[in-house]
């Protein structure tokens, strides 16, 4: 049977001679497969290995063919690490069924002077990995953003800004958890991607881990670059619904859950004004699915495109109203005021609706009433007359 050795505290391993053999060692067994190297014919010590027990003479033209044989893979040392990066390859299953997981691959520069290739975790020692990786994982878990800008700098060793630990996290989740928003561009700016999740914290993204914890500055670098705040976790949840989640758990008026709950209501205030930012509210048109799945069917009064909405995210006055059967129309202007028995009213002149209506002054646009009221004002003043024929009208209307 035949096997290599690949471990750094072998290179130098010495076996017990074989009876009718001498071996030889050209030179210590290196550590690390290096696939440019040449092939050679002369590593006997791979022989050694094979088979111990005795052996019939061999024939002079057989050891010959023997000695031409070409065997095993042959192996450099490692210089240093020079580079990395994540990659993906299928896993398959024993039903078949194939999932993708990430690895990652060193850019390994040689001793010998061969071209620097690169070369599975797995294939290099461990002591030079810690040495290439160690002073990474110190600046991520300690939000030093000096030292990450610095590594990513450094034109000798090429980083990987996605690069992974064990669990699946990156540099960019342990900046948000530390609320490192220095931390958080640096790493934006190197191309990180800012929405991978983990896996052993079932799927959460960075903007997750800066929610959780209550960081709204990390929150606010992440939304700026470019974070999806609707990006889901590896139960559904978004960054905000994780947010109130924390908050429901978090009691009130415990003084040492204060600082972090006040961190949290920072963090989810940070989230709703990017997820409300889209525009305001003219009216819901349809509704559909129930309870978290409730969506609607906006108009938005700057004129946008019809969209269709999770009910969370519109205002409770609009989505009562709806719920309630009550319609909306797109107001144009005001063009009379008249005092009820219930409070005043205004006449109000619709965009989608041919006749003008008197309405109680809550549900008039402030806006409108404020135009309407100025131009009132202005008719008052001498010279204001052309604004009589309008008020004649709206009190006989």
């Amino acid at each position: 049977m035949e096997a290599v050795v690949v471990n750094p505290s072998l290179s130098r391993l010495k076996l017990p001679p074989l009876k009718s053999q001498t071996l030889t060692f050209p030179r210590p067994i290196p550590t690390t497969l290096n696939p440019h190297l040449p092939r050679r014919r002369h590593y006997r010590l791979l022989f050694a290995f094979r088979d111990q027990s005795p052996h019939p003479p061999v024939a002079a033209d057989e050891e010959e063919e023997e000695e031409e044989e070409e065997v095993g893979e042959y192996y450099g040392e490692v210089n240093r690490i020079i580079g990395s990066r994540s990659v993906r390859a299928p896993v398959f299953s024993d039903d078949g069924s194939a999932t993708a997981e990430a690895s990652t691959e060193y850019l390994v520069e040689w001793k010998d002077g061969h071209a620097p290739s690169w070369v599975p975790a797995s294939g290099v020692a461990a002591d030079v990995v810690a040495e290439y990786e160690t002073p990474w994982w110190t600046a991520a878990k300690k939000g030093d953003a000096a030292a990450l800008s610095a590594l990513l700098a450094d034109p000798s060793a090429a980083r990987d800004p996605d690069a992974q630990d064990p669990d699946g996290r990156t540099a960019l989740h342990f900046a948000a958890g530390l609320g490192s928003d220095d931390c958080v561009r640096a790493l934006a700016e190197a191309g990180a991607d800012l929405d991978r999740p983990d896996r052993a914290g079932g799927g959460l993204r960075p903007l997750h881990m800066a929610a959780g914890y209550g960081r709204p500055a990390a929150v606010r670098a992440l939304l700026e670059a470019g974070a999806d705040a609707e990006a889901v976790d590896g139960r559904g949840r978004t960054a905000l619904e994780l947010a109130r989640e924390v908050l429901a758990a978090t009691p009130r008026g415990d003084p040492t859950a204060f600082a972090r709950r006040v961190g949290v209501e920072a963090a989810a205030a940070e989230l709703e004004a990017a997820v409300y930012e889209w525009g305001e509210v003219a009216r819901v048109v349809e509704a559909r699915g129930e309870g978290k799945r409730r969506e609607y069917l906006v108009e938005w009064r700057d004129g946008g495109e019809r969209d269709w909405v999770r009910a969370e995210w519109v205002a409770d006055d609009v989505a009562a109203d709806f719920e309630a059967g009550l319609e909306y129309g797109v107001a144009e202007a005001v063009v009379g005021r008249r005092d009820a028995a219930e409070g005043r009213e205004y006449l109000v002149k619709w965009v989608d609706i041919e006749d003008a209506t008197w309405e109680p002054q809550e549900n008039v646009d402030p806006e409108l009433v404020q135009e309407f009221e100025r131009q009132q004002a202005a008719a008052d003043r001498p010279g204001g007359a052309p604004q009589e024929a309008l008020r004649r009208w709206a009190e006989n209307f």
